[in-house]
């Protein structure tokens, strides 16, 4: 099974339970299809990654990125990341933090964008 392995259940509901305050803010955005209709998940994961945020529908993956990601290491790391869950057809936005609290009108456009019409 590729989506949500039994083994990161209880790492889901724990991320699920302990969202960084982007990832909230975030959250009260995406939840309930507001976006163009589209239902997201939390702490959804694809193989051994686990995603902020995902779409089913649009197979679209959101990750909010804080200070920690800004580091040539975990740089590496998410662009390993990326790279293998688009070669299983999965579209990756990232943003930092801060542009959620800054320019949330433009992550959501960037966001809906990317839906297929």
């Amino acid at each position: 099974m590729l989506h949500n392995r039994k083994y990161l259940k209880e790492t889901r509901r724990e991320l699920r339970c302990n969202l960084t305050p982007a990832e909230a803010e975030l959250w009260k955005h995406l939840k309930s299809s507001q976006v163009a209709g589209r239902k997201f998940r939390r702490q959804h994961s694809i193989g051994n990654f686990i995603l902020d945020f995902y779409c089913p529908t649009e197979k679209l993956a959101i990750e909010l990125d804080g200070q920690l990601n800004f580091h040539t290491a975990a740089e590496q790391s998410d662009l390993e990341r990326d790279k293998a869950l688009m070669a299983l057809g999965v579209k990756v936005l990232r943003f930092e933090n801060k542009e959620i609290f800054q320019n949330l009108e433009a992550v959501l456009q960037s966001i809906s964008s990317c839906f297929s019409k």
